[in-house]
């Protein structure tokens, strides 16, 4: 047992110096104290980086089919009132909606950005007890109402009793309705004077849509637009144009995660003297992000580039922002990761070895320096 126990005391790589035969110096003193300091320093940088998870990305083919993109948005229009403003939303594979009114929300605003109490319907709006009859007489008691479309009737027992139904003849004629005044049936719903009670003011709208994941546009447009041969052409069209100034307060698509930058939040873009399209091209990234709890968010990045179409050319573009969408057939993946406590260890470990290695190897420079210079010194070679 004696001679196992020698021989593992052979084995011992940190073999133990007499204290008598240690020689303490000032250098070594100084290099001793700067080492724990930075031993210390590191310690504490890499204590805090262990309590901190660390994000790791990865890139993958986004190979996801059938899926709906929620698009968040928040913009303030300061000289176009919330009566004209219309969103609408169209996609490659045809789907369009126009005028959406559900999930979204507009507030009236005044000449200095304040927000005005909204009217109920009707307030200040014409009153005409005895609409006009496609005749052209009034409407008598007991008769069945018939409205007039204008011209733009399809067949001669078509009828247009609302200022709705007359703007969807004229739709389909593909003419304008440049003189609203004069419609029997938008006098009656207050449509022109409500335009007029809110002329001079401006319009925050804000809330969200639900698109289809493929490539397509949503658009704010003072006045209904619609498709036409694949071109939009305005409901309204006015001779001044409209002012399509506007500052995007908030636009992401999907939910956002920890750390996601949206490039166009506070984007503010104000019209020069002519009026015309304002064009954002979106290059939108689909993204997941995992937290440290397993959470998953999906989520979208975007890239954005900018372009403005002057309306001073022939055919005149549509008044109006619109934002084209595309997307990237590669997906981010974010995962948030806590490093292992044996890779802590690790690092401690080697924090504390390399230093004082480093440390030694200063010291004995010092040292051997020092003597080597002290013994020239006594034998006469410096003075």
């Amino acid at each position: 047992m004696d001679g196992f126990l020698h021989k593992v005391k052979g084995l011992d790589a940190f073999p133990k110096v007499n204290e008598d035969f240690y020689k303490r110096t000032l250098s070594g003193g100084v290099v001793t104290l700067v080492s724990a300091l930075i031993m210390l320093l590191l310690f504490i940088s890499e204590t805090k980086s262990y309590f901190y998870s660390a994000t790791e990305t990865k890139l993958v083919v986004d190979t996801s089919r059938g899926e709906r993109l929620r698009v968040n948005f928040d913009i303030t229009f300061p000289s176009i009132p919330c009566t004209l403003l219309s969103v609408d939303t169209r996609d490659i594979s045809g789907e369009q909606h126009q005028d959406i009114r559900h999930d979204i929300e507009k507030k009236r605003l005044d000449s200095h950005g304040n927000v005005i109490e909204s009217r109920k319907e009707g307030i200040g709006g014409a009153k005409i007890e005895r609409p006009l009859q496609k005749h052209g007489g009034r409407l008598d008691k007991g008769e069945e109402y018939c409205g007039t479309c204008y011209g733009a009737e399809e067949s001669d027992e078509q009828c247009c009793n609302s200022c709705e139904e007359v703007r969807e003849a004229y739709k389909k004629k593909g003419w304008a309705l440049t003189n609203p005044d004069l419609i029997d049936q938008c006098t009656r719903e207050d449509f022109v004077e409500r335009v007029k009670t809110q002329h001079g003011e401006g319009c925050s709208v804000h809330g969200f849509l639900d698109v289809s994941k493929v490539a397509g546009n949503f658009h704010f447009a003072p006045g209904r637009g619609y498709y036409e041969s694949n071109v939009e052409v305005p409901e309204l069209s006015l001779e001044a144009g409209f002012n399509i100034t506007h500052k995007i307060n908030k636009l992401s698509f999907g939910t956002e995660f920890p750390g996601v930058v949206n490039p166009l939040d506070g984007a503010q873009w104000t019209q020069p003297a002519s009026d015309g399209t304002y064009q954002y091209f979106i290059k939108v990234v689909p993204t997941i992000y995992t937290d440290i709890r397993g959470r998953k968010i999906d989520s979208n990045q975007f890239s954005v580039t900018e372009h403005f179409r002057d309306g001073n050319v022939h055919p005149r573009p549509q008044s109006g922002v619109f934002f084209f969408y595309d997307f990237s057939p590669i997906k981010v993946i974010f995962t948030e990761e806590n490093r292992s406590f044996l890779h802590y260890l690790t690092n401690l470990c080697a924090i504390v070895g390399g230093i004082f290695t480093v440390s030694g190897i200063i010291d004995s420079f010092i040292y051997h320096g020092q003597k080597a210079l002290k013994k020239k010194m006594e034998i006469g070679k410096y003075r």
